[in-house]
């Protein structure tokens, strides 16, 4: 207010003053040193002292404490740094009250007395707060702005088309690559567009500066270090404060999300063009979308199919549901899951389902579901686990289906009642031998279907091998016994039936087992059977035995010796001996090889004593393979007999021409021994050799040519025609020893013997007589044109050490007249 004099009081001058300060929240101190009292301003006091009108401090320590504890550091740095300034300069320093909530700038300067000692600190304190605050948020504000266009990679730019400058943010300049350091114009960000798109892209600029309206469009930039991007482009004009137009923009490197979109058409057309069904499910199982293929292995069109859930598209059954979730654990290690799908036309095709879920930008989730059609490869799966459960020329279960059979039959209640007969066509190796065997398939199937139509509910026929069939009884109680139902299947099996327009009587020998304790198993039965089947063929045609005690310690000691077997051929404890063959005048021309199992209790045994075992364990494929490799081995480096090479001869049983691999196998083992092929002789008998495939008259043919000769063992004893006899390409013809025997007192031996030497060399054939026992035999079988002898008047079979001085001496003598 003026006084009277027109002049200010100091009141009010005074007043004005803090008037002043409040408004500027900004208050001032004095401090004089020397005497520790300090003046501060009104609002000063209010602040820091609780309106006190003076501050008496012992130190500065006491000053600090009215800070916050986090500034005082750096109010004492300022302070020192004050005190030691003789210049009086003036320093700032930010601080905060205790509670922190006030922010202050403080601005303090130092008064020295004449002595140059500190006299007094001058300063003002104003309240920041909320210019700190805005600052802050400000800050904040722009580095979310920052943030934001980082993780969008979008940057912002300046034209000015007057000029051609160019003003880029940060970020672009990270997209273009450049340095901050270098002139940005818009001629320089032109030549980095492709030329293919330059023109385009020039045209868009130049009608925004035209028409100045907002653009946005997309082109590709080369950066500098020569990779290409795709960038989508926002432009506006807008005007500076001083009212100038300006052009302004952002740009947002797209590239990846182009190459999704890439991806995304690349895969809508791979699903369009795709030989499986692929369809888009919404999160109700409902169709939304189904591609070409899917619309034809379902029958339906587009339209049709849009809506349908996945039951719809099912057949029918509760095995038969599925459901998206199932699907997808197809995706992983689990095998998926396949079903049944029902068309439009009523068939049905069996897929195999693979599913995965999505989720849309929006946050829908959907399933994407690849239907693969496996319907032929289902039923030729079908087909073979037919096939490889059941006789390929009866249709009946085979021994593997008995197997499993078995195994569940004696699992379940009631298996004591179990029973099992092994049934075996008497003689039907003459029906095959005389009639063929088609007219013996023929025969089969036709008791097959009498078996299958005829026996009891609680019997399963089956066809274990040639002509053995098998029946398994559930519950032999209910079927009337033992031996109520094998005269049941012996009246079904023993009857007439008519195979190639006659009439052909046959019948049966049966082996029955019962399971006798809770151990047997299927395997077990199997083999009771078996035994008893021999016991009631060695009674006579048309029997029926019942595996006893007695039948089955045999059996058991048989698998016991079948065990035994296998270890010694495993162990290589079986041994070959030699039987040489002679000619007219002594000289050993081949050597025969014989098998001989020397067995530690029982001593050496011949074929005939365990053969039979190995063919039931099925070891006669591994005995010829051993007894090849073995013989031609040992006989790689036998001496020469009288100048020549003695030949080795070597039966086969189960390795034959017909079986698959067969040269191979000779052929490898004749490589390994190292023996000369034209030294090697294999003998296969003649039953062998009945209706010979073709592949197995090629196989011979093949060895043929490659050196090998073959022999027909035990010619007379079965049903050869001539014919084949002529097409084989055999070089030796062996007589059986059961003519050779009766040559001398049997007339018909006789004629037999000189008709097989008069075949023989019609065909051109060597004739080889087995079983030469005495000097009577060799000279008749000589005089009838016999070619070879062998037997014991030359010598018994003899291991290899005892073999090798016969062949270094190369001949034997012979019976003089």
């Amino acid at each position: 207010m003026l006084s009277h004099t027109g002049m200010l009081s100091h009141a009010d001058k005074l007043a004005w003053l803090v008037e002043a300060e409040r408004m500027a929240r900004m208050g001032s101190f004095a401090f004089d040193v020397a005497r520790g009292v300090g003046y501060g301003s009104p609002l000063l006091m209010e602040w820091f002292a609780q309106g006190q009108d003076e501050i008496v401090v012992d130190d500065l320590h006491q000053l600090l404490n009215a800070l916050h504890p986090d500034d005082r550091a750096a109010a004492e740095k300022c302070y020192t740094e004050v005190v030691a300034d003789p210049g009086g300069l003036t320093r700032s320093v930010q601080i905060r009250d205790q509670s922190g909530e006030h922010i202050y700038l403080c601005n303090v300067r130092a008064e020295h007395g004449p002595d140059g000692r500190l006299a007094r600190l001058l300063g003002t304190v104003q309240d920041v707060t909320e210019q700190r605050t805005l600052e802050w948020k400000l800050r904040d504000e722009q580095q979310r702005v920052v943030d934001a266009q980082q993780l969008a990679r979008l940057g912002t730019w300046e034209w000015d088309p007057g000029s051609g400058r160019t003003r880029f943010s940060d970020l672009l300049y990270e997209l273009t690559g450049r340095n901050r350091a270098e002139t940005t114009t818009y001629h320089g960000y032109l030549e980095r567009v492709p030329a293919d798109e330059r023109r385009r892209v020039h045209r868009i600029w130049q009608g925004l500066r035209r028409d100045r309206q907002p653009v946005e469009f997309e082109h590709r930039y080369v950066r500098l270090d020569g990779s290409v991007r795709v960038w989508r482009m926002h432009g506006a004009e807008r005007h500076d404060i001083a009212g100038r137009p300006r052009l302004l923009g952002t740009v947002q490197d797209v590239t990846e999300e182009h190459a999704a979109q890439s991806r995304l058409r690349r895969f809508i057309d791979l699903c369009e063009l795709a030989p499986v069904g692929v369809g888009l499910f919404d999160q109700e199982e409902r169709l939304v979308h189904a591609n070409p293929a899917l619309c034809r292995l379902l029958g339906h069109s587009p339209e049709q199919l849009r809506g349908m859930t996945t039951e719809a598209i099912s057949e029918p059954g509760e095995q038969n549901r599925w459901s998206l979730p199932d699907a997808a654990r197809g995706s992983g290690t689990a095998p998926a899951p396949r079903r049944w799908l029902r068309r439009r036309d009523g068939d049905s095709v069996y897929c195999e389902l693979h599913s995965t879920e999505s989720v849309q930008d929006d946050g829908t989730r959907f399933w994407l579901v690849v239907f693969q059609d496996v319907t032929e490869p289902f039923r030729t799966a079908e087909i073979l686990r037919h096939q490889a459960t059941h006789d390929e020329l009866t249709g009946l279960p085979n021994h593997t289906a008995v197997k499993a059979a078995l195994g569940d039959l004696l699992a379940s209640a009631g298996a004591d009642r179990v029973a099992v007969f092994l049934c075996d066509i008497d003689n039907f190796k003459r029906i095959n031998n005389s009639l063929g065997h088609d007219a013996g398939d023929e025969l089969l199937v036709a008791l097959a279907r009498r078996l299958e139509s005829r026996l009891p509910r609680e019997c399963t026929p089956a066809r274990l091998s040639g002509d053995d069939f098998l029946v398994v009884c559930s519950d032999i109680d209910a079927a009337g016994g033992v031996e109520s139902l094998a005269r049941t299947m012996s009246g079904l099996l023993s009857t007439a039936v008519p195979v190639h327009g006659q009439l052909i009587k046959v019948s049966v020998s049966i082996g029955a087992a019962m399971r006798h304790d809770p151990l047997t198993t299927g395997g077990d039965l199997l083999r009771f059977a078996d035994a008893a089947l021999s016991e009631a063929k060695r009674q006579g045609s048309g029997r029926l035995s019942l595996a006893g005690p007695a039948l089955r310690d045999a059996a058991n000691q048989q698998v016991h010796l079948e065990g035994e077997l296998r270890k010694a051929l495993q162990d290589g404890e079986l041994e070959m001996h030699y039987q040489p063959v002679v000619s007219d005048d002594g000289t050993i021309v081949t050597v025969e090889s014989l098998l001989r199992w020397p067995h530690p209790e029982r001593g050496m045994l011949r074929p005939g004593a365990f053969m039979p075992i190995a063919e039931q364990g099925g070891m006669l494929r591994d005995l010829d393979l051993w007894v090849l490799r073995t013989c031609l081995r040992e006989a790689a480096d036998w001496p020469l007999a009288r100048g020549a090479p003695v030949r080795i001869a070597v039966n086969l049983s189960a390795l034959v021409p017909g079986d698959p691999g067969f040269v191979d196998t000779v052929r490898e083992a004749i490589t390994d021994s190292g023996i000369a092929p034209s030294r090697v002789i294999l003998e296969l008998v003649e039953t062998a050799l009945v209706d010979l495939p073709d592949r197995s008259r090629q196989a011979m043919d093949e060895l043929t040519r490659y050196g090998v000769r073959f022999s027909v063992d035990d010619f007379g004893t079965g049903y050869s025609s001539l014919a084949r006899l002529k097409d084989l390409p055999a070089h030796t013809i062996k007589l059986d020893r059961r003519f050779v025997s009766g040559v001398v007192t049997d007339p018909a031996d006789l004629a037999v013997a000189k008709a097989v030497a008069d075949i023989a060399h019609a065909m051109r054939r060597r004739c080889v007589a087995e079983g030469v026992e005495t000097a009577t035999q060799f000279h008749v079988l000589r005089g009838i044109g016999v070619n070879g002898y062998q037997g014991w008047l030359f010598s018994y079979p003899l291991p290899a050490r005892e073999l090798l001085p016969l062949l270094r001496k190369g001949h034997l003598p012979v019976p003089t007249a």
